[in-house]
């Protein structure tokens, strides 16, 4: 399981996020706005985004296959649901 977190300063959902997939053991890779990407980037990527972070996860990190996209609460419920 491949995790990528989109985040930014300051953000104490993007923090959640972390710790979350740290105790769910989850292997993830933190991008955070202005120094791994750029707020354009981040845009073409989740167009319908309003808030930070964005998740993605899949078996392997790609572009082409994201088994789930979201933010921390449907990471987080995602989770719950399934025990």
């Amino acid at each position: 399981m491949k995790v990528l977190i989109y985040g930014k300063e300051q953000c104490p959902y993007c923090v959640k996020a972390k710790n979350l997939a740290e105790r769910l053991g989850h292997d993830y890779t933190y991008l955070q706005l202005g120094i791994d990407f750029e707020f354009p980037e981040f845009m073409e990527r989740f167009p319908t985004a309003r808030t930070f972070p964005q998740i993605v996860i899949t078996e392997e990190i790609t572009d082409k296959y994201p088994a789930f996209i979201g933010g921390y609460t449907e990471y987080e419920d995602s989770w719950n649901e399934k025990g």
